[in-house]
């Protein structure tokens, strides 16, 4: 007898701590699932009701308390459809990171997750204790697993569940988005297909969590380990698999839709505009401005900005000062016109003489430097921040990671604001999507591309007078910060042993700098802040 399951799986954006929401979005989207999809079962993101990280919110008793009545609403709410619904579950043995089972009105089973990451951007051993035995239960006659989120990338869990007579196995995710972690994803599936010859549902959440992107991408791969269904990525939404199990045992997924894999800058800018909307719409910012330089980090980062809430919603503010060329002036214009945002030109001159003259007695007998230079961007700050607390719009910060990595910033300068859009991008990869960009439509000029960067704070100041070029800076930066190669592997690489010196001690010095830095969209293996995390005073000084 041929048995048939159809699951949906629910790629839905959730805020963090927001339980009642998140359960109207359970409720909603499992009647969704049911009257209009025709499934039997909905399948949504791990800890869906909390919202993923939720952090330290996990401490608080009332929290957990308030997670389980929303657990219960759900329950109560939904019939027709069973449920897979993450949350944390407190026991007399400790918080569980939990998956249950719903079904009209009952809570048939509960999985308990059983590998905790505590590496990179997740501490789950912090609030968690781990789960230890399977969770197989029966849905429409079929032996479904549960597992959540790491669970996969252990070959534990899966064959637990194989053991205790899975057909197939569900696993519910927050995976944040980095570049290629699409292809590992299916990588790690595919050798959990090999091991247990069960087919495997993995639903991922989608929406940008302070640093974190998700990026949904949701997969289904059959049994014999090819891919049956990938889910769009950066898209909130239902997607539907069909499951036969025949006489033999043996769910077999019935092929859908494979949405493409995305190259790597539409991937980037995509996770970009989704981080910052999330951020935005989330936070409640009726709107952002951006300090338009007519530079290329400024540039792109209006046009994520557009790209995310709407030109409407957008301001830009371009303070000039003695040292900014005709030619930053008219790009800016030119970039502004060409998305069209709300555009001022606030000059900085008045604001930098008032503070050279009160200045005048301290500075007397010593030389121009880069507390001149710096002052300037601390003037914009004020501009900035002025307009946002009058307006009550975010500022978006302009740097990207390789200025932030060195110190190549002004802390409460250009550093200030309320989330730093390029923070995680090295400057090689700006270029690359602002071309990506101009390929949708040409809104940033051509000469911004091909100029040469300069902060402008100083006479004919380029970039390439304080730092090596950005190819050779982001590929010293990709193997210290990234990798965590040594100074001497770098070298051996075949990278001049002064300039990687020089640059691993700027990496090094400038950590305090970065610990005050905005938060920003996370695309990288590793970012700064939530993934490394090094000490402001420190004697260590080797690499």
């Amino acid at each position: 007898m041929t048995r048939s399951l159809r699951i949906a799986m629910a790629q839905i954006d959730l805020l963090v701590g927001d339980l009642d929401g998140n359960a109207r979005r359970v409720v909603e989207t499992a009647e969704h699932a049911r009257d209009t999809l025709g499934a039997q079962l909905v399948v949504f993101p791990e800890l869906t009701l909390c919202g993923y990280p939720p952090e330290d919110l996990l401490l608080r008793p009332g929290f957990i308390r308030e997670t389980e009545q929303a657990l219960a609403r759900v329950k109560a709410a939904v019939h027709g459809i069973d449920l897979v619904v993450g949350f944390a579950q407190q026991t007399p043995e400790g918080l569980y990171n939990a998956a249950a089972l719903l079904r009209n009105g009952e809570q048939v089973a509960v999985y308990h997750k059983h590998e905790l990451p505590n590496y990179s951007v997740f501490d789950e051993k912090r609030y968690f204790v781990p789960g230890h035995a399977p969770c197989v239960v029966e849905v429409a006659g079929v032996a479904v697993g549960i597992t959540i989120c790491e669970d996969i990338w252990h070959s534990g869990p899966a064959r637990l569940a194989q053991q205790a007579g899975a057909q197939l196995l569900l696993n519910l995710n927050a995976s944040p988005y980095h570049r290629e972690k699409g292809r590992e994803r299916e990588e790690v599936l595919a050798q959990r297909v090999g091991e247990t010859g069960l087919p495997v549902v993995y639903v991922n959440l989608v929406g940008g969590q302070d640093e974190l992107v998700f990026d949904g991408e949701s997969l289904v791969m059959g049994g014999d380990g090819q891919l049956c269904r990938r889910s769009p990525a950066f898209t909130d939404g239902v997607y539907c698999v069909d499951f036969q199990c025949e006489a033999d045992g043996v769910a077999r997924a019935l092929p859908g839709e494979i949405c493409p894999p995305l190259g790597e800058a539409e991937s980037v800018y995509r996770a970009l505009v989704l981080g910052v909307r999330d951020y935005i719409e989330k936070n409640r910012f009726p709107g952002a401005v951006i300090g338009l330089s007519g530079g290329i980090d400024s540039a792109l980062t209006l046009s994520v900005a557009v790209d995310a809430i709407g030109a409407e919603r957008v301001e830009a503010v371009m303070m000039p000062s003695r040292y900014t060329m005709d030619m930053s002036l008219e790009d800016a214009h030119a970039e502004a016109k060409a998305l069209g945002v709300e555009y001022h030109v606030l000059p900085i001159e008045p604001a930098f003489q008032s503070f050279l003259q009160i200045l005048h007695d301290e500075f007397t007998g010593r030389q121009p430097d880069t507390t001149e230079e710096n002052i300037q961007a601390r003037c914009r700050a004020v501009i900035l921040m002025a307009i946002s607390n009058k307006k009550g719009k975010v500022v978006l910060s302009t740097g990207n990671k390789s200025e932030v990595a060195v110190g190549y910033c002004t802390l409460y300068g250009d550093m200030a604001g309320g989330f730093d859009v390029l923070k995680d991008v090295p400057k090689t990869l700006v270029y690359r999507l602002a071309e990506y960009r101009n390929g949708i439509a040409p809104v940033i000029p051509r000469r911004v591309i091909e100029r040469p960067p300069s902060a402008e704070l100083a006479p004919g100041q380029k970039d390439s007078d304080s730092l090596p070029p950005y190819e050779i800076l982001d590929a010293i930066l990709q193997m210290y910060v990234e990798q965590d190669r040594s100074e001497e592997e770098i070298v051996a690489a075949g990278y001049d042993k002064a300039t990687v010196e020089r640059i691993v001690r700027l990496v090094n010095r400038n950590e305090y700098k970065r610990r005050q830095a905005a938060p920003g969209v996370r695309i990288t293996r590793r970012a700064f802040g939530r993934d490394r995390r090094y000490p402001i005073t420190s004697g260590y000084d080797r690499d």
